[in-house]
């Protein structure tokens, strides 16, 4: 397993990184995580030199750090570096604070955070972290040795991401990096200012949700002309792992074919050349084309005061435009028959009223009712 060394991190961590965002489940409680099948994952992520593993408050509705505590503890532990983070946006007072943290260190069963993130503090989330002393408190925490490394994670502009970086002293930072936001969000500039401080970079997001893995036809057919036995993911794993300044890049992987895939690409790691950096500009070019919403699928959005599945809604139409783009016929039986049967009548576009309540909540800056009114136009069109 490739390693990323920083000079103000003690030792080594792998390069693939573990994100217990998207863990298999048993049913459609996202709760319901497949204690066995997500064990035999972590297991053999282990085995082959992944020691980073990421996990987070509301992740799962709250299962995730549980399952890391069970998972987790059958391993030494100083084996793996175990990352969560604070949700500033759950806050209704500083109490909340030591209430929050004390329940992670027991759900993970550890006595101390390797690294630990103010989490998405971008916009409002921001607002909430000076009103509670957020920052103070969680420095106080590494003080006290609770915590080894302190970083934070955003989803906004670069000017955002500079202030933060102003504002604080940082071990690290998790940024939304992958070949289509580059120029998009500009993580370009995000990542090059932290990098030229000297502070590492945890990649998020690598595969914006899983949609890189998943491309549109005519993308996909860029990448298998140039290698017919590489998978879509490992592209854009490359593309995030090529850049100096990461330190890991997360993957939040769901099955154990996804585990042994990535842990193909990161084992003799095997950085981008420029042709290839080229190539993957092109797909970025080609996917920009195929009309769809850049949903990431985290559900920070959720829950919908009218029911809307609003995650759910955008991953049918994302089908429903990457099969467009080279089947029209089947696209529309895709929008026919699929998006009915999957969603109940509450969870449709057609519930949206445009509260707009999700809008903020969106860490990729997405016009939720706009996207659901053109959604539903087009159902009933």
């Amino acid at each position: 397993m490739e390693t990323r060394s920083f000079k103000d991190i003690d030792g080594a961590v792998s390069l693939l990184g573990f994100g217990l965002m998207r863990l298999p489940t048993r049913s459609s409680d996202k709760k319901d995580i497949d204690l066995a099948t997500g064990r035999r994952m972590v297991d053999t992520a282990i085995a082959a030199g992944v020691n980073y593993f990421d996990t987070a408050w509301v992740y799962h509705e709250g299962a995730s750090e549980s399952f890391a505590g069970e998972v987790l503890s059958g391993h030494p532990r100083g084996s793996y570096h175990l990352a969560t983070k604070m949700p500033p946006w759950v806050l209704s007072s500083k109490e909340d604070l030591e209430r929050i943290f004390t329940e992670q260190l027991r759900k993970c069963r550890v006595e101390h955070f390797d690294f630990y993130l103010l989490h998405n503090i971008g916009g409002k989330t921001y607002d909430a972290v000076l009103e509670y002393d957020v920052y103070e408190f969680l420095r106080k925490k590494k003080e006290a040795g609770y915590i080894r490394y302190l970083g934070f994670s955003v989803h906004d502009t670069t000017a955002h991401v500079a202030r933060i970086v102003n504002e604080g002293e940082w071990d690290f930072g998790q940024l939304q990096v992958n070949y289509l936001d580059w120029e998009d969000l500009d993580a370009k500039g995000q990542y090059t200012l932290l990098a030229e401080r000297g502070i590492p970079v945890v990649v998020m997001e690598p595969l914006r949700g899983g949609a890189l893995a998943d491309l549109p036809e005519a993308a996909a057919k860029i990448l298998r002309r140039a290698d017919p036995e590489a998978s879509q993911a490992s592209w854009a794993l490359r593309y995030a792992a090529s850049l100096p300044g990461v330190l890991t890049v997360l993957s939040g992987m769901s099955t154990l074919g996804q585990v042994e895939d990535n842990l193909r690409t990161m084992t003799h790691f095997r950085p981008l050349s420029e042709t290839e950096r080229a190539l993957l500009a092109e797909v970025a070019t080609s996917y920009r084309s195929s009309g769809t919403v850049p949903c990431t699928g985290c559900r920070y959005c959720m829950d919908c005061p009218t029911g809307v599945d609003i995650p759910r809604v955008f991953s049918l139409y994302n089908h429903y435009r990457k099969v467009r783009s080279s089947n029209p016929g089947l696209a529309e039986i895709v929008l026919s028959n699929t998006y009915y049967r999957a969603l109940n009548k509450r969870e449709r576009a057609e519930s949206c009223i445009a509260c707009g309540k999700c809008v903020p909540l969106c860490p990729q800056g997405i016009d939720i009712p706009k996207a659901m009114k053109e959604i539903a136009d087009l159902k009933n069109g």
